[in-house]
């Protein structure tokens, strides 16, 4: 999977999951998730933790690393695609 529709899934998933009334394309990828024009908060943040998880195998959990991972979609698509890449299903956070 390459990170242009990684991305674009990610997108989709945060308009469901967080009943976001958006299209994709109105997300940018560098877009602010938690606390930004979003609206996004501590429990969308858990629930599209708990999305990555089911679907990709990756925790996310509190702290520095899971507010890096969750800062905008660009950098949760770098964190799944990096374990991707390293074959397992490691920790962030």
């Amino acid at each position: 999977m390459d990170i242009t529709e990684l991305k674009l899934i990610l997108k989709q998933m945060i308009i469901d999951e967080c009943d976001k009334d958006l299209n994709p394309e109105e997300i940018n990828d560098d877009e602010q998730l938690i606390g930004g024009r979003l609206d996004l908060d501590s429990l969308d943040a858990l629930q599209i933790s708990m999305w990555v998880q089911k679907n990709y195998g990756i925790r996310i959990e509190n702290g520095p690393e899971a507010r890096r991972a969750l800062r905008s979609v660009e950098s949760l698509a770098q964190l799944i695609l990096l374990e991707a890449a390293d074959g397992s299903t490691a920790t962030a956070g």
